[in-house]
């Protein structure tokens, strides 16, 4: 499933090492999957972390998504069928989406009690707007790939045969670009409060994962029925 796991995140930041100890000027991030990009946060690993391993993976995790869209490697995400939760949050991380026609994009997490923990409160608005992003964030239901497209969180949408081609060009052609002038805008664009707001967003999701509710929604996850929130 692609899940955002501690061991997928270790391997992403092994791969993203490499990369940029290369001569690489572009990485295309796809799914060998052919139904789905990423189905979210591992959840059932969610269960064995305890207070110090849950904040190493909110560190890395946002460490490395920070990177993706900072540092001097264009990124492009290739995204097919399920984008969920951190799945979203690591496309929407990416300089570039392009979006199979049956994608779907979405952050769930309020269903299981908790709220997007890996940038997926501040990307989001920036990308789709600050009353799109809160409808999605508050309510959990996935949007379509031509909505996507129509909100800006897809930059393009094609056939889900021409997927992983038309990346690759965008990753040629973005690769032919001035390294210096590259990095330079992605450093630049949309400079603002995103720091202060991934801040807050960590700071967060540490308290509402603490919560009853957040195990409730886990539990009934897992066990496959609706859950029960208190509110505590």
């Amino acid at each position: 499933m692609n899940s955002i796991a501690p061991q997928v995140v270790q391997d992403l930041e092994k791969l993203w090492r490499k990369v940029k100890d290369s001569d690489v000027r572009a990485l295309v991030i796809a799914s060998s999957n052919p139904l789905l990009y990423s189905a979210g946060a591992d959840i059932k690993s969610f269960t064995t972390l305890d207070e110090s391993s849950g904040e190493e993976l909110l560190r890395s995790t946002h460490a490395l998504f920070e990177e993706l869209g900072a540092g001097g490697v264009a990124t492009i995400a290739a995204v097919n069928g399920l984008a969920f939760g951190g799945g979203c949050e690591l496309a929407m991380a990416c300089d570039v989406r392009i979006a199979a026609r049956t994608a779907l994009f979405g952050q769930p997490e309020i269903r299981l009690g908790i709220i997007p923990g890996f940038g997926g409160t501040q990307r989001l608005p920036r990308l789709v707007g600050a009353s799109k992003a809160l409808e999605m964030n508050l309510v959990g239901d996935p949007i379509l790939a031509e909505e996507a497209f129509e909100l800006g969180l897809a930059n393009r949408v094609v056939d889900d045969h021409e997927l992983l081609d038309t990346a690759l060009a965008w990753a040629r052609r973005l690769a032919g670009q001035a390294p210096l002038a590259l990095h330079a805008i992605k450093r630049v664009s949309g400079a603002g409060e995103l720091q202060q707001g991934l801040a807050a967003e960590r700071e967060a999701f540490a308290s509402v994962f603490a919560s009853a509710d957040a195990r409730e929604g886990i539990t009934a996850f897992l066990a496959k029925r609706t859950p029960r929130f208190t509110g505590s």
